[in-house]
């Protein structure tokens, strides 16, 4: 197989601010894998909070390019020869094989994995802000969406004030992102005042108060930050009710799927989140969306356009994977932007 790597910078459609960071446009790796007269696409979503890159993606995939071997159905011989890192880079190169699988079986992603097509409705990011800024865009989004995820942790005591801001406006059900920035008091303090259907990473990872908030909180409990691989799962168990499971993080689709059949044994929820990454990367994840409990795959709807159409967001909200063979998804002509 021939494989080959590039960088592409997209912008979003506005600066999305969380606890740690904000940004105004987004670096992906973008790979081809091609195999007799065909080709699979995948993309990399690096998280630099872990030490990736979209460089450090493209280094990986271009140093292992000849463990890939020459037939694209082998996932598991070609990830064992694999180094486990740079995880975002296999989950690239997991999502371009099966999208190349796809194609050559003539069949999509989602029915190659046996799976059904859809699964619940992406939630849509409010990013933080003032309490009257995140109320304007949550109105402005609920005719969209089923469901509202709050970026709090603005370090100013006015996380409880910004739900109650969004409650006031609109009825849709929300969901709370606090990226690691509460204390175990600040989450017991705020979590007794939210309607909320849960709280994702409210403490820091591996805080060792994780299984006492996990014990008094009054709303269910995922962990992102604490939740890598399938690895992980097992001790998730102790701090959460649930994993949020992103295969920029995992590495893609397969350790995707070992993860949430691994937390369905445990009792925990399943939870499928995503980067801010283009329909490429949506489409990988859509794929295994009906394995879960919650969905917050908006990253595409995120940017100011998408280069990789293809997943189809529906009436009721769902990003639908496509029916066409692969992930189904095409590059777009380029914006002029």
């Amino acid at each position: 197989m021939d494989v080959s790597a590039r960088l592409v910078t997209v912008p979003l459609a506005e600066t999305f601010t969380i606890a740690r960071s904000s940004q105004d446009d987004v670096e992906l790796c973008q790979i081809e894998i091609r195999h007799e007269g065909r080709s699979g696409f995948g993309e990399a979503a690096p998280i630099d909070r872990y030490g990736e890159s979209a460089s450090s993606a493209r280094d990986y995939v271009e140093e292992h390019a000849d463990a890939l071997g020459d037939d694209p159905f082998a996932l598991d011989e070609i990830f064992a020869r694999l180094p486990r890192r740079e995880f975002a880079a296999r989950a690239a190169i997991d999502a371009a094989l099966h999208d190349l699988c796809g194609k050559l079986a003539g069949v999509p992603v989602w029915r190659l994995l046996g799976l059904r097509r859809a699964g619940p409705p992406t939630s849509w990011t409010v990013w933080l802000g003032d309490p009257d800024d995140m109320a304007r865009r949550a109105e402005k989004a609920a005719p969209r969406f089923q469901r509202l995820k709050l970026k709090l942790g603005g370090g100013d005591a006015l996380d409880a004030e910004r739900v109650r801001a969004v409650q006031a406006v609109t009825d849709r059900p929300l969901q709370v992102d606090v990226n690691e920035a509460w204390s175990l008091g600040e989450a017991l303090e705020y979590l007794p005042q939210m309607e909320i259907q849960y709280c994702e990473q409210p403490l820091r990872a591996d805080d060792p108060d994780g299984p006492e908030l996990k014990q008094r909180s009054p709303v269910p409990i995922y962990v992102d930050e604490d939740c890598h691989t399938l690895e992980d799962v097992a001790r998730c168990a102790e701090r959460a009710h649930g994993i949020n499971i992103k295969l920029a993080k995992s590495g893609g689709i397969r350790e995707a799927v070992r993860m949430a059949h691994a937390a369905r044994g445990l009792g925990l929820g399943v939870m499928l989140g995503c980067m801010v990454e283009s329909g490429l990367s949506i489409a990988a994840g859509a794929t295994v969306a009906s394995l879960c409990d919650h969905v917050d795959l908006d990253g595409n709807l995120l940017l100011a356009y998408d280069p990789w159409p293809g997943v189809e967001f529906t009436d009721g909200g769902v990003q639908l994977p496509s029916n066409e063979p692969g992930l189904g998804v095409r590059e777009a002509v380029p914006d002029p932007r």
